[in-house]
């Protein structure tokens, strides 16, 4: 059971069966991705989106291959032109948008994407503490790509770090409790359900 995610108990004996749900999670995942990067909770001193919430979440929900098909579907749909980032727009989408300055960032969702997921295989995702310092470690795979991108697309000698870490460490902090708390607390209902 602790190699097992949340995604893992929707599987079945019947080959087709299994296939057909891993369609319905990717495809569902993937809407999730899109409908959290849109939603906006006012914060100081920057709005909170969940996208990274959804990412690391989906991740950790999903296990590492499911979660980076599910990702690498979600970033297929952004650079066909699906308004589906969290700064995209009907002007502002594509392969275009994901060259610019949030591109590092999509780059570093792949990457917390699988590392929540072989972290969640490891049982992490099972306890509130371990959790947490899972989300830490997802945020910072998305931040050490993100700011490498700024620094070469907009120089090192501009201020790297309060464009892109600083002004979203308060929603980070609100987010990744929310997902400590939101895994294991699953995890403890589907046990009692089952217990």
């Amino acid at each position: 059971m602790q190699n097992r995610v949340l995604g893992d108990l929707l599987n079945s004996e019947d080959q087709l069966t299994l296939r057909v749900r891993q369609v319905i999670m990717v495809a569902a995942g993937i809407l999730l991705l899109a409908v959290a990067a849109k939603i906006r909770v006012p914060m100081w001193p920057v709005p909170i989106t969940m996208g990274t919430f959804a990412v690391l979440t989906v991740g950790a929900a999903y296990g590492a291959r499911l979660g980076l098909v599910t990702i690498l579907g979600y970033m297929l749909v952004g650079a066909l032109g699906m308004d589906v980032f969290a700064g995209s727009s009907a002007e502002a989408n594509g392969l275009s948008y994901m060259m610019g300055g949030t591109g590092g960032y999509l780059v570093g969702y792949v990457l917390a994407t699988v590392i929540l997921g072989l972290l969640a295989q490891r049982g992490w995702d099972r306890s509130i503490g371990w959790m947490a310092l899972a989300m830490v470690i997802g945020n910072v795979a998305i931040y050490v790509p993100g700011l490498a991108w700024l620094g070469q697309l907009y120089g090192w000698d501009q201020p790297i770090l309060a464009w892109g870490v600083t002004p979203f460490l308060v929603g980070d902090a609100v987010k990744l409790a929310l997902a400590a708390l939101l895994l294991p607390g699953i995890w403890k209902l589907l046990d009692r359900a089952r217990g």
